[in-house]
């Protein structure tokens, strides 16, 4: 018998790190929550209510994104979507980097699997969350937890990689209080890149996920690297250097854009985690950004459904 409420709790996620552009993911212990109560009848297809510092910012219509990824799945078995109460409670920042928008297409999904009875598993659902999004690396570690590299098969579905993060090693993340729009952080970037440019990111991205399991400072310094997208959208993001610089300075491993930016993502063990935070908030205070600069865990729960 399905569930009439079901909560979805989602965790944000790290994308693009280092040189795995559009491929390599993780997800972090910052969250968004989403409650779904289907009603026998209704005035309206979906009422949605949001809660939280920026709730006002959220579409409640039908265009939300968490409702048409609900409608999604339901089309996929040929059903019609039930009149759905939706109430989200936020804790990932908005426009930041930090996958929000893949919290709404993965909470969106497992609610209407779980209010329709579950006839999905994860892996059909995963194939369903990527096109919503248009690449992996945010939904895939959104649904699944953990760190994940996900490639194309030759039949065009999606194989996934999870990817051992070492016990001691922390992510830090700084969000600052300005934002960057995905679609502006893409048309910053080169239609072409040189043969030495795509050596250097498959090198750094086999050492970067080689330092992900081992801690190996020395991996994780040199396979933080990218010339695919960092060096074109750091110009977005006001003190970009000097944060990076600071975080290095004060212990970290490496510094990365999470996502699109403008939150940037640094490593570090857990000794100088604090440090590092610390450092990055002074960097960007000198460059009158104010930021919220977490110390945070890597979730390997992915998205949880809780039935009432």
């Amino acid at each position: 018998m399905s569930a009439s409420t079901v909560t979805v709790t989602v965790p944000a996620t790290t994308a693009n790190i280092g040189p795995g552009f559009d491929c390599l993911g993780a997800a972090l212990t910052l969250y968004n929550q989403f409650q779904f109560t289907s009603r026998d009848a209704a005035d309206t297809a979906v009422r949605i209510t949001v809660t939280g510092e920026e709730a006002p910012r959220v579409k409640t219509n039908a265009n939300s994104l968490v409702y048409r990824a609900f409608v999604k799945l339901y089309q996929q078995l040929g059903q019609t979507p039930p009149p759905v109460e939706i109430a989200i409670q936020l804790g990932v920042p908005l426009s930041r980097g930090l996958g929000s928008s893949a919290t709404a297409i993965v909470g969106g999904l497992v609610g209407a699997n779980q209010l329709a009875g579950e006839p999905l598993g994860l892996s059909e659902l995963m194939q369903l969350a990527i096109p919503l999004e248009g690449h992996p690396d945010n939904v895939v570690p959104a649904l699944l937890g953990g760190c994940r590299l996900a490639a194309q098969a030759t039949d065009q579905n999606w194989e996934i990689c999870e990817i051992p993060w070492h016990s001691n090693l922390i992510p830090v993340v700084a969000i600052p209080n300005f934002e960057v729009s995905t679609k502006q952080a893409r048309a910053v970037l080169p239609t072409q890149v040189s043969r030495t440019d795509a050596i250097f990111n498959l090198a750094h991205l086999g050492l970067l996920l080689r330092g992900l399991e081992t801690g190996n400072q020395s991996w994780l310094e040199a396979g933080m690297q990218d010339k695919l997208h960092q060096p074109y959208r750091q110009t977005l993001i006001r003190g970009y250097e000097a944060v990076r610089d600071a975080a290095l300075s004060a212990g970290g491993y490496g510094m990365a854009i999470s996502g699109a930016g403008p939150t940037l993502l640094a490593l570090s063990n857990s000794q100088q985690a604090e440090a590092v935070a610390s450092a990055m908030t002074e960097a960007w205070q000198a460059h009158r950004v104010t930021a919220q600069v977490l110390t945070l865990s890597v979730d390997t729960q992915g998205a949880t459904p809780a039935k009432v």
